[in-house]
């Protein structure tokens, strides 16, 4: 198959929780095999299981904060009232790009937010919408896994990540997950194929013309 030289692309799925957005995640990546997650960095202990570089890229306190100040994170967030920190790791991601790979993040529309600002022109982002904030919450319910508080808080926070949703630049309506993924790997296909990150077209299409 003949293919032009490209620059590769950041693909952000965000979601409200119970939206489906690790479902569809990871039926595209399925699908999409030169898609790879970004592997982020945190500063809490592997869980059972979990192996460093694979799941997380484990390290200190003081690492991550020396990390942050020397500007190789292209975005982070502090949760459970600073007890622990994530982030995106600067480094792999430009050379995954240089080299044309595309890497899926798994980040809420805060991260969205930086790392565009960081690679303006790289980021590509989904916002994955449920079919009715009824439906999201009979979801969450399914589960069976929380309180009716937890519900409800969830609930709250899925109200505020739904506002930014606009921030995005494609919307999925997650109704039927098939159709979803569909519409998931159409938009990556597009953004693979635009101009603009065809850093190999000039060279193409001077060697036709010899």
């Amino acid at each position: 198959m003949t293919e032009i030289a490209r620059r590769g692309i950041c693909l952000v799925l965000a979601a409200p929780s119970g939206a489906g957005k690790g479902t569809i995640t990871d039926a595209l990546m399925a699908r999409e095999p030169g898609l790879r997650r970004s592997v982020s960095v945190t500063t809490r202990a592997p869980r059972p299981g979990e192996q460093d570089g694979v799941h997380y890229h484990f390290m200190t306190e003081a690492a991550f904060t020396q990390a942050e100040c020397d500007g190789q994170l292209l975005e982070w967030a502090r949760v459970l009232n600073g007890r622990h920190a994530y982030g995106t790791p600067r480094g792999p991601v430009e050379a995954a790009l240089a080299a044309g790979e595309d890497m899926i993040f798994d980040i809420d529309w805060q991260g969205f937010r930086q790392l565009r600002s960081h690679l303006p022109g790289d980021v590509l982002g989904i916002f994955i919408l449920p079919p009715g904030l009824d439906v999201l919450e009979q979801r969450l319910r399914s589960r069976g896994q929380d309180s009716a508080e937890e519900i409800a808080r969830r609930m709250a926070v899925a109200r505020e990540e739904i506002s930014h949703g606009r921030e995005f630049d494609h919307v999925i309506v997650n109704d039927r997950l098939d159709q979803a993924v569909d519409d998931a790997a159409a938009i990556l296909r597009a953004a693979r194929l635009a101009t603009a990150r065809l850093v190999g077209l000039d060279r193409f299409i001077t060697g036709m013309s010899v």
